[in-house]
């Protein structure tokens, strides 16, 4: 009995998720005979990989301790696309028993493997996310991540499947209806991205549905960066507790990392992906703390080994205990990439920095996006942001004076002085999916 009520315990705590709390010496072990293993695995059967291990005069043998994984090469993006579509495969197709794929700006997708054991620890992995989020058995989940070759909708069915949790595949889209299965069956808990999570709140008032008389109360969100005050509108608009997940298709999809309770940063499942910080100009490796480009290796996959994959998410390694007591370290939330950054007159200048001035402003809607463009030469930011349906109608003045107040902040926090438009409600396109922040028409 005690077994099947687990969730009982208090904590959310699941049997799976004992390596989240491994001494940390025993994990550090553990780790080590990983890395080993999957170096040698990529060494013997990915040519590209060997052939940059020759290059540096490196073998296996070269791994003597956990700090030899700073002497190995590199993969990037660019990579898995120079390889399309099986050049990266450390199993032969015999053992592979699924692939996923991420959509391409290059016209080919980045294709990733899985043999059966890496559907296994992908699974567990996902089941470890949604145990720290307290979801378990008896749970009715609407998972609203895209199904397909998007990673996104398969790797949280399953790991929902396997915490006991009744699973709705919706997949993304057909709002309406989101909306509707939410309410008539009782919904628990929702997974898609948190842009859409927005979207859904909006419609559901235009619907007349009152998200906190539901019984929803966790919601995970993840796929594309979001900040803290993104968090604090979903909370205060619904009665969910928001958390934070991550993942690429590139490691294995969701469940490299999640939040736990304490929401204080997303715990990295290092018995599996082994998080380095590096300076993205200088590539050396920095100390826990230290904000820099988060660097991962896969430690346990089989059919596509990734060595230090360059992610381009910046982020720090929070090296502090979690007051969860899980062992395992944690990353600060990824609200900006390092290729998402966009440079007006010198400056350096993220999404998520527009994100934040706006939030900070009461009267602001989360709906906005950024258009570059270039007059006579020179570079400029617009910003269009929608604002509540009460203040668009108000007089002429407090029109004026909210936008004074949002082109402030985002002056203040970006050091640019953007040409800010506010617009009403429901005029910038919304997204099922990842959403669209960035108009880039200088090129144009």
């Amino acid at each position: 009995m005690l077994r099947e009520n687990w969730n009982d315990l208090g904590q959310g705590f699941h049997p799976v998720s004992a390596p989240d709390y491994l001494p940390v010496a025993q994990l550090r072990e553990l780790q080590l005979r990983r890395l080993r293993a999957v170096v040698t695995r990529a060494y013997d059967n990915v040519k590209l990989f060997r052939e940059r291990m020759d290059e540096r005069g490196l073998t296996p043998a070269s791994i003597e301790s956990l700090a030899d994984l700073g002497r190995l090469p590199f993969t990037i993006k660019t990579d898995l696309r120079d390889t399309y579509p099986f050049g990266l495969f450390a199993s032969p197709m015999g053992e592979i028993v699924r692939l996923h794929a991420s959509s391409g700006t290059t016209g080919k997708p980045i294709v990733v493997a899985y043999t059966q054991e890496d559907l296994q620890v992908w699974a567990s992995a996902m089941l470890r996310t949604f145990a720290s989020a307290g979801v378990h058995r008896g749970d009715i989940v609407q998972n609203a991540y895209g199904y397909g070759l998007f990673t996104g909708g398969l790797g949280a069915h399953y790991g929902l499947e396997a915490i006991g949790a009744t699973v709705v595949p919706t997949s993304g889209g057909n709002t309406d209806r989101q909306i509707m299965l939410m309410r008539d069956f009782g919904v628990t808990g929702i997974c898609c991205t948190p842009s859409y999570f927005v979207h859904l709140i909006e419609r559901a008032k235009e619907l007349g549905v009152n998200l906190k008389e539901l019984p929803l109360r966790v919601g995970i969100f993840g796929a594309e960066p979001w900040t803290d005050e993104m968090r604090r509108h979903i909370e205060a608009e619904t009665n969910i507790k928001a958390y934070d997940i991550y993942g690429l298709s590139e490691i294995t999809g969701p469940g490299v990392g999640s939040e736990c309770s304490a929401q204080s940063g997303l715990h990295i499942f290092e018995d599996h992906f082994y998080p380095e910080i590096v300076d993205p100009e200088t590539l050396q490796v920095l100390p826990d703390g230290e904000e820099g480009e988060l660097v991962l290796t896969t430690l346990s996959k089989r059919a596509m080994p990734m060595i230090r994959y360059r992610t381009r998410d910046i982020t720090r390694i929070i090296a502090e205990p979690c007051s969860c007591g899980r062992t395992v370290r944690r990353i600060a939330r990824i609200a900006r990439r390092s290729d998402d950054m966009f440079i007006i007159r010198g400056v350096n200048v993220f999404p998520s920095q527009i994100e934040t001035a706006l939030l900070a402003v009461e009267g602001a809607l989360p709906h906005y996006r950024i258009i570059l463009s270039r007059d006579k030469g020179l570079d400029q930011m617009g910003v269009e942001v929608e604002v509540s349906a009460a203040v668009f109608s108000d007089q002429v003045r407090a029109m004026e004076e909210l936008h004074k107040r949002l082109a402030h902040s985002i002056e203040r926090i970006t050091g640019i002085r953007a040409a800010l438009r506010l617009v009403e409600p429901h005029s910038i396109p919304r997204s099922e999916g990842k959403a669209k922040r960035v108009w880039d028409e200088r090129n144009s």
